[in-house]
């Protein structure tokens, strides 16, 4: 019996470059706001171009993956933002004028446009 251990090696690798996302959006939010965001759309088509140019499955899926990290990251960041406006996540002393007070019942889904599910609140 012939053992294939791509698919692991793609899922292990996929794993440890989501979890090394996150973070570098924390990071990357704390030092710098929202503003870095473009980075994040360059690195990931980038990768993603590199992925469709490169003929070696697991280097081309581990490319696609880090390109799709890096985009998914660009909304990570502005949740973040919020994130840190709810007071989840410590704020940067030095960008204080960055934030803006956010009431407790907004959520960080931008599908809602800031306003909960859960709340009985009409507007």
């Amino acid at each position: 019996m012939e053992l294939h251990f791509i698919g692991i090696i793609i899922a292990v690798c996929t794993f440890l470059i989501i979890g090394i996302f996150h973070p570098i959006v924390i990071k990357a939010e704390y030092h710098w706001g929202t503003r870095p965001w473009w980075i994040f759309l360059l690195v990931g088509i980038v990768a993603i171009l590199c992925a469709l140019a490169v003929s070696n499955v697991i280097i081309s899926s581990l490319l696609g993956v880090f390109g799709a990290s890096s985009l998914w990251g660009i909304g990570e960041l502005f949740s973040q933002k919020k994130r840190v406006e709810k007071g989840w996540f410590p704020m940067n002393p030095k960008r204080k004028d960055d934030y803006r007070p956010i009431d407790p019942d907004e959520t960080l889904c931008p599908v809602h446009h800031g306003k909960s599910l859960y709340t009985n609140k009409k507007d």
